[in-house]
């Protein structure tokens, strides 16, 4: 009887450990690296890629930039923010019904309240430009970040040179 029983015992402990072992995809998943061929389009093509015309995806493939740069302390409008900003008043002169929102940025320096300050006179200088340039005021919002929202961080010039900067942002598509 005790060697039937033993008996019984490893059949059932091997069943038991037959059923937990792990068994081989029939398939297996292609390695890293291969990738299928994209499937072939069928129909028209769009020509804009999927990005609706007006569109803040659009802003950022037809203006230069969407970011104007600055220097230390500095809020003023030099030659590369004139012609990134002109970009900006091509697309913005072709969808009249946009309204913008200009966000002020500054680097980690300073304390909250004069980086705020300077953020906004940043802000308002791209928004001046802008409007002087014929775009409306009152499609122009702004708002000063300060130094709350860096895209570089680092406590270096690279960063910092970075942080420097005045954002536009679609809130409205046409």
């Amino acid at each position: 009887m005790a060697r039937l029983t033993t008996t019984i015992l490893m059949a059932t402990a091997l069943v038991a450990t037959a059923a937990c072992s792990k068994k081989r995809p029939e398939v297996l998943p292609p390695a890293p690296g291969d990738t299928a061929p994209p499937p072939a389009q069928t129909g028209p093509v769009d020509p804009n890629g999927g990005i609706a015309p007006g569109s803040a995806a659009d802003f950022k493939r037809s203006a230069q930039s969407d970011t104007v740069h600055f220097g230390t302390d500095m809020y003023d409008i030099d030659a590369t923010a004139r012609a990134i900003l002109d970009s900006q008043v091509d697309w913005l002169q072709r969808y009249p019904n946009v309204t913008i929102t200009i966000e002020g940025h500054c680097d980690e320096r300073g304390t909250r309240e004069y980086n705020l300050a300077l953020g906004d006179r940043r802000a308002n200088a791209a928004k001046n430009y802008l409007a002087a340039r014929g775009i409306a005021p009152s499609r122009i919002s702004v708002i000063s970040y300060g130094k709350e929202r860096p895209v570089a961080l680092g406590s270096d010039e690279a960063s910092w040179a970075e942080n420097r900067r005045a954002v536009t942002v679609v809130v409205n598509g046409a």
